[in-house]
């Protein structure tokens, strides 16, 4: 028996509880059987946080019935109860306890390792030439799910099938990945010379700042040329496959992130709105490095994290703290921006001849970059 968490909530009172009961009594006819929901979430969220007005929710009736159901089950039932959800810390606290869901296996995003088995998998049905390599490709998609990987698989088929290929190579993979990464290709997209020199300093000083920068993820590839609904250009970096980082790798990572706005300004004095998503990144990661990480001297080794969002209304911090955070963020970005400045001021030669060669290429790749500024 396969349900959503949703399929159990309707706007009439006793329905979802009443789906509940039909459920775990067609699983006992049924025994040796399954039962897996899907969103658990829906119905399984911790009480008391989603009632409105005071009003007794359909969801709570739902959830205790699931509750009562589970309770119900001896260990020889013969039934099994399997349930999935992307957000477990919002779950009941009781649905979690021994003799219901006991059993938590969390599954995160495949590693190195586990793509280069599912490339494998999606591989096996395409005709490929001999150069694609499971192992490359898996390198080249760090965060990658399983389905996304599916996708890039699919997609390289199509781009060789529109280009008359007998077989699939590693360009239309690459070709893929782009595509899943950043978007189509607007190649038809009319910008202006001004905007694409623009882009391409701005482009061009994320790709200084990364290569010269000691924490810095390698650079794979510079493009110049518009993808998606917005994106005017973009760098792909391969970052490693790591879970704990230092203050000097999260700085860097800033820096690297800063690059494109501190180019547009040393080289045109003056500023655009391209560097918008860069900066949100920016704050997003010093906000979380000062309140969160516990990395800031003045506000000290104390973390706020609010991973449920319950911080809205009634933050655990005084106005004075709230205020204290605000600024060791501003002086933090504020540091990055001046260290980046200094770096890209100090490599404004090659600032110039990578933005210029970006103008008369379009993309550039990692043996570009070397050429042009030396090994890393």
């Amino acid at each position: 028996f396969s349900l959503s968490g949703s399929d159990f909530v309707e706007m009439f009172v006793g329905v979802g509880a009443s789906r509940v009961r039909d459920l775990f009594k067609q699983a006992k006819d049924k025994a040796p059987c399954i039962i897996f929901i899907d969103e658990v979430d829906a119905i399984g969220r911790a009480r008391g946080k989603n009632s409105v007005m005071g009003g007794n929710d359909e969801r709570e009736n739902t959830l205790n019935q699931l509750l009562v159901e589970m309770d119900g089950f001896g260990t020889d039932s013969g039934i099994i109860i399997l349930a999935a959800t992307n957000r477990p810390d919002v779950l009941d606290s009781a649905l979690l306890r021994p003799g219901r869901f006991d059993r938590q296996i969390s599954i995160d995003k495949p590693d190195l390792v586990g793509r280069e088995h599912i490339f494998n998998v999606h591989l096996k049905p395409i005709k490929t030439s001999a150069e694609v390599d499971a192992k490359k490709l898996s390198a080249q998609t760090p965060g990658f799910a399983g389905a996304e990987i599916a996708n890039v698989c699919n997609e390289a088929a199509l781009i060789a099938a529109r280009r008359n290929k007998e077989s699939v190579d590693m360009q239309d993979f690459q070709d893929a990945i782009d595509r899943v990464i950043g978007g189509l290709e607007k190649k038809n997209k009319i910008i202006s010379p001004e905007e694409k020199r623009i882009v391409a300093y701005h482009e061009a000083g994320h790709a200084i700042a990364g290569w010269f920068l000691e924490h810095a993820d390698p650079l794979v590839k510079v493009s110049i040329v518009p993808r998606g609904v917005a994106a005017l250009g973009y760098a792909q970096y391969l970052p490693k496959e790591q879970f704990l980082y230092t203050t000097e790798q999260l700085i860097d990572g800033m820096c690297m992130t800063m690059g494109g706005r501190v180019a547009e300004d040393i080289t045109f004095g003056k500023i655009s709105t391209g560097a918008q998503n860069d900066l949100e990144r920016i704050t997003k990661l010093s906000y979380a490095m000062v309140s969160i990480y516990g990395m800031n001297e003045a506000v000290g080794n104390v973390s706020f994290h609010d991973p449920q969002n319950e911080y809205n209304f009634n933050k655990p911090y005084s106005e004075k703290t709230s205020e204290l955070i605000d600024v060791e963020v501003r002086k933090l970005i504020g540091d990055v921006y001046i260290k980046t400045k200094q770096l890209l001021t100090d490599k404004r030669d090659g600032l110039e001849k990578l933005a210029q060669k970006l103008l008369e290429k379009e993309i550039l790749f990692q043996a570009d970059l070397e050429e042009i500024l030396g090994k890393r």
